[in-house]
């Protein structure tokens, strides 16, 4: 069983989805959510992990990669889900968990992506490109903003009178379909991130997508 850390900055669905999803797996689960981090204090995902029975932490300097390391290892972590962080994970916690660290964005990347887009700023940015689909990309994390290697994206239409509030409630349903079956994939080793860099897709991973809600396409990047 993989423990799994999750850092979030807001409300914690994403967590929610995850730990729901866990839960649903028959005994014993292949990764458990041993403590969620956040920078923000009030922090609703903080709150979820507590009424979960789960370690919850402020992180106290989000810019202090050390830190950060030596919490995630005091947990034994060995799987990092960034579940709605808004901010840019020190370079030591990347190195160390190279592979192992992952995010889901509401976009499908490498479009909109990048410092600065998150939340409705991504869907005011696809409304305003004029596309026809947007969606969910969990990817592996580096050193830059967005982009690591994607891992998968669920892709959903954009409605032609869609505001970035109606498009956001579309793409979190993608979100929370898609984010725990990846963290899925990779406990069990099924999905990897190769020595060059290139994405490792097991011929059983995509039987753990399949199903996805009305509207929501699944494709996997390798």
């Amino acid at each position: 069983m993989k423990n799994v850390a999750v850092i979030a900055s807001g409300g914690g669905s994403n967590l929610g989805a995850l730990l729901s999803y866990l839960a649903s797996l028959p005994d014993p689960a292949p990764a458990q959510v041993r403590v969620v981090l956040s920078d923000r204090a009030d922090a609703g995902a903080l709150i979820r992990a507590r009424d979960a029975g789960i370690a919850a932490e402020v992180i106290p300097d989000v810019y202090d990669g050390a830190a950060l390391s030596a919490r995630l290892e005091g947990h034994d972590t060995h799987m990092v889900v960034l579940a709605g962080y808004l901010k840019l994970v020190p370079m030591h916690v990347t190195v160390r968990y190279a592979g192992a660290i992952v995010n889901v964005h509401p976009a499908l990347l490498p479009a909109h992506g990048g410092e600065g887009l998150y939340g409705a700023r991504v869907h005011r940015a696809v409304l305003a490109a004029g596309d026809a689909e947007s969606g969910a990309t969990v990817h592996f994390v580096d050193s830059r903003y967005d982009r690591g290697a994607p891992i998968v994206r669920a892709h959903v239409p954009v409605a032609p009178d869609d505001t970035a509030e109606t498009l956001a409630a579309r793409v979190l349903v993608a979100e929370h379909f898609v984010l725990p079956r990846a963290v899925h994939a990779l406990s069990v080793g099924i999905i990897a991130l190769g020595s060059s860099g290139a994405l490792l897709v097991g011929a059983n991973a995509a039987p753990l997508f399949a199903g996805p809600p009305s509207g929501v396409t699944i494709r996997l990047a390798g």
